[in-house]
């Protein structure tokens, strides 16, 4: 137990650089070789288009839910994203469905779905607090990821909720048996303080040790080799030291990102484009330095009010860049807990329909078909 968090411990400390910059390869050394095609074939596509990208899609809509080969974007473009977002919250807990309802028997259907024509799957994973299953992910007592990490009180539960992650990861299997390579992006958004994981609650160096211990674990001692792994903060950096303050090393990490939303009006204000703008500069340019790639793993207008912001915002804001994808958070529809409709991608006949469409319609945003034809696997 010592031996394993010295050696985190020291790997955090000395683990900067570790991985060629010379080569495009995953930082997982026994990646399958469809993982290390989708990591390779993702670098070739930089700066030539970006995936669009919805979390949930396949399972449900704004009106509907569980219906076969349906979405929202499919509902309205005539195709699916290229990008599927998923969550694994309440996997640790040993639940049948996720967080957010979805059964997992049917998540690995639809990733099986999605890598059969050539689609790209994302997860995330809104883990509970380790403190108590009531607080769920917006936990943040201090003390939290100490107790999880080697030597601490609550390590072996830790491992235990790795060892669900990795059975549900290794069940993820193509036709001739290949795991499905997954990007993975746990502990997200962590500059922020509404998660146990996040700054307010955790110190940079039990970050980084938690991110590190998690890859090992899974890696090394479970023998995943199907990972890509994504470091996303939120939308609050103001800088390049800020974005890599928890940054747990290039050994570690394959894709950067960062979470921000619209919460203002864009009729009167600018400051989303100005902020999104002003962060995938920032996180670009410390991709093309450290040969990774980079997204806007999370963003959305709730319920998108504002007609054109598809093409008048959130284009605008990230044209400039070499994003590898954009990901639109759920369509959950009306929700239970304030009785608001909470979704942020168009369904048929919502006001900004029309201007997605013309989005759909540019020459660097890609969705499913377009993505197909890259064979991103071979």
């Amino acid at each position: 137990m010592r031996y394993i968090f010295c050696t985190a411990l020291f790997m955090v400390l000395i683990g900067y650089g570790c991985s060629s910059l010379a080569q495009v390869l995953p930082s997982a050394k026994n990646a399958n070789i469809q993982t290390v095609n989708l990591y390779k074939n993702l670098h070739a596509l930089k700066g030539k288009a970006v995936m669009f990208g919805h979390q949930d899609a396949l399972a449900y809509g704004v009106t509907w839910r569980y219906e076969n080969d349906r979405s929202d974007i499919k509902d309205v473009t005539g195709e699916h994203p290229a990008v599927y977002g998923w969550d694994v919250g309440g996997i640790e807990m040993g639940n049948e469905n996720n967080l957010d309802g979805v059964p997992f028997k049917k998540m690995r259907t639809y990733i099986k779905q999605v890598y059969d024509r050539g689609g790209v799957n994302t997860i995330s994973w809104h883990a509970r607090s380790p403190l108590g299953a009531e607080k769920g992910s917006w936990d943040t007592t201090h003390g939290t990821v100490t107790s999880i990490l080697p030597g601490g009180a609550n390590h072996s539960l830790y491992k235990s909720w790795l060892d669900k992650l990795a059975q549900f990861f290794k069940s993820l299997k193509g036709n001739q048996g290949e795991l499905i390579p997954v990007l993975f992006r746990p502990y997200h958004e962590h500059t922020g303080n509404w998660f146990w994981w996040c700054k307010n609650a955790v110190t940079d160096a039990e970050y980084k040790t938690l991110w590190r211990f998690t890859v090992y674990y899974l890696q090394d001692v479970k023998k995943l080799n199907n990972l890509l792994w994504v470091y996303s903060t939120a939308g609050d950096v103001q800088s390049e030291a800020g974005f890599l303050e928890r940054y747990p090393g290039d050994d570690v990490v394959d894709m950067l990102g960062f979470d921000a939303y619209q919460y203002d009006d864009p009729a009167t204000s600018n400051a989303f484009i100005t902020n999104v703008d002003k962060l995938m500069g920032i996180v670009s340019k410390i991709a093309k330095d450290k040969n990774k790639l980079h997204a806007l793993t999370e963003t959305g207008y709730e319920a998108v009010p504002y007609p054109a912001w598809w093409t008048g915002v959130l284009w605008k804001a990230m044209e400039k860049h070499d994003a590898s994808y954009v990901l639109l958070w759920r369509n959950h529809g009306l929700a239970k807990w304030n009785n608001t409709m909470h979704y942020y991608a168009p369904y048929k006949g919502q006001v900004s329909e029309k201007d997605f469409l013309d989005f759909y319609k540019l020459d660097k945003t890609f969705f499913q078909q377009s993505v197909s034809e890259q064979s991103l696997y071979k």
